[in-house]
């Protein structure tokens, strides 16, 4: 299997879907009585969050990027 880079948004929307899925499932299966608009609001939060990472998680990788490399010619 080929290696692939940590990305903490993607991870986060996939959280953010198990989380709105198993949400649905609960209140279907009748465990749960969540109120109509819960899961509704949760997905924009959740991809609000994962905005915010991956910008955040951009400029990390490009300051240790900038920092690691930076005085070598």
């Amino acid at each position: 299997m080929k290696r692939h880079r940590f990305e903490p948004a993607r991870l986060l929307t996939g959280l953010t879907a198990l989380g709105v899925g198993g949400a649905y499932v609960g209140e279907a299966a009748g465990a749960w009585d969540l109120p109509g608009a819960l899961p509704v609001l949760a997905v924009p939060a959740g991809l609000c969050l994962s905005g915010i990472t991956a910008a955040v998680w951009a400029a990390v990788r490009r300051h240790r990027g900038a920092s690691a490399g930076g005085g070598q010619e």
